[in-house]
């Protein structure tokens, strides 16, 4: 992991993130859709979405957008 990333750690933990949901939201910033996103994690597409609201709510933005961008600003992804 980059020294960038590790030191961005604690926002991601404060915020209640875990690895997975910072790698759902690597995927979303790639691009890549949530149903591929779902088979890439063998979970559903609509489990996806759930967990993504979840992270939404921890981190209080309001879309997917909104917390890809959170994550980037502070380099977690």
């Amino acid at each position: 992991m980059d020294s960038h990333r590790s030191d961005s750690l604690p926002d991601a933990r404060a915020a209640g993130l875990s690895n997975d949901d910072l790698v759902l939201l690597a995927e979303l910033a790639k691009g890549v859709t949530v149903d591929r996103v779902g088979r890439r994690l063998d979970i559903s597409g609509r489990t996806v979405r759930r967990r993504l609201r979840g992270i939404c709510d921890r981190i209080g933005v309001a879309t997917a957008i909104e917390a890809v961008a959170w994550a980037a600003r502070r380099r977690l992804i």
